[in-house]
């Protein structure tokens, strides 16, 4: 049962008590901890099952297994601690995520889209942990979103690094070829900035636009996640819509679910077309909604949840970014004290 002591509803936001959860103003205390929230956020995603379409613990893809999701969510603690330490160097984080999570697995790119919004995150949560006692979710993500407004152009020439250290696949953009390091110069002459090539990618990459758009996704999929894995008691609401509690598995599969309804997936966009990200994102949406007819009990969907996932596993289809803000969303949970 989630003993759930740190985080509050409170007209409708959620109240971090940092002093609940034994943190002091020992910068390394507090930033092993924020580490620690991000690895379990990773491993958390990657076990739950079935996740349609994506690596967990029962489907491994042919060059890409399970393991190689635990290996890199191991390996990047020392940088999540610099990222909890640090105010500057958004792209040289990202990077240095990039180049760890490489070291320990021979899996390809596990994270990359996940690097990109833990790190600004992480920051986010160093800063305020640093400075106050509690904080809402809001508060944390206007964090995070100050950050990479802040970033510059030395973050965007490091994160170009990065594509090729993670082999990712990406959409072609006009101004810069991220493929192509030519465009390194033509960052550095013009003054681009990281956050600028997040504005230029907003319209088609969903990682993209949570940079712009304040981590709006992430903290409200954050409250999804802690809304079905808490007791209405332990939270002190009284939201009918919320029908009951899930376990931690169902609550992470509910959300990926959730998120891949409401939002064209970049990975399938990408690798696909937007008419087979909408279709994924309407078969998404039937299924959820045969959930609440049937009062949010999870074995109700749980084979149609399972047809999903083999019909996505044959096809080649993965949500890569939908898991992406997942896990950024059980950071956030977790940071708040969310325990299972």
């Amino acid at each position: 049962m989630l003993k759930f002591q740190s985080m509050k509803l409170k007209t409708n936001r959620y109240l971090v008590s940092l002093s609940e959860l034994n943190l002091n103003a020992n910068g390394d205390a507090s930033a092993s901890y924020i580490a620690r929230c991000v690895q379990l956020a990773m491993v958390m995603e990657v076990s739950a099952y079935p996740k349609p379409g994506n690596v967990d613990r029962n489907h491994d893809y042919e060059d890409t297994r399970f393991e190689h999701f635990l290996a890199s969510a191991v390996s990047i603690h020392p940088v999540m601690e610099n990222a909890a330490k640090s105010q500057t160097g958004v792209g040289s984080l990202i990077h240095s995520a990039v180049r760890e999570s490489a070291k320990w697995q021979n899996g390809g790119n596990t994270h990359f889209g996940a690097f990109i919004l833990l790190v600004p995150l992480a920051m986010a949560a160093g800063v305020i942990v640093q400075k106050e006692h509690e904080f809402t979710i809001e508060e944390l993500v206007s964090r995070a979103h100050e950050i990479v407004k802040g970033t510059d152009t030395q973050d965007a020439i490091e994160f170009y690094k990065s594509f090729e250290t993670a082999k990712v696949r990406v959409n072609p953009v006009d101004e810069f070829d991220l493929q192509d390091f030519g465009s390194l110069k033509t960052l550095d002459e013009n003054g681009t900035t990281l956050y600028d090539l997040m504005e230029i990618s907003r319209s088609y990459d969903l990682i993209a636009n949570e940079w712009v758009n304040g981590f709006q996704r992430c903290a409200n999929y954050g409250k999804t996640l802690i809304m079905h894995m808490v007791d209405f008691g332990e939270l002190g609401q009284s939201d009918k819509s919320v029908r009951s509690k899930l376990d931690i598995n169902d609550a992470v599969v509910y959300t990926f679910m959730k998120i891949l309804s409401e939002n064209r997936d970049t990975f399938i966009q990408t690798k696909f077309d937007e008419l087979t990200a909408d279709y994924v994102s309407g078969r998404a949406r039937d299924i959820l909604l045969k959930l609440e007819q049937h009062k949010m009990d999870f074995d109700s969907v749980r084979l149609a949840v399972e047809e999903f996932d083999d019909e996505l596993l044959q096809k080649g289809i993965n949500p890569g970014s939908t898991a992406d803000i997942v896990i950024a969303g059980l950071f956030i949970a977790f940071l708040g004290g969310a325990r299972f």
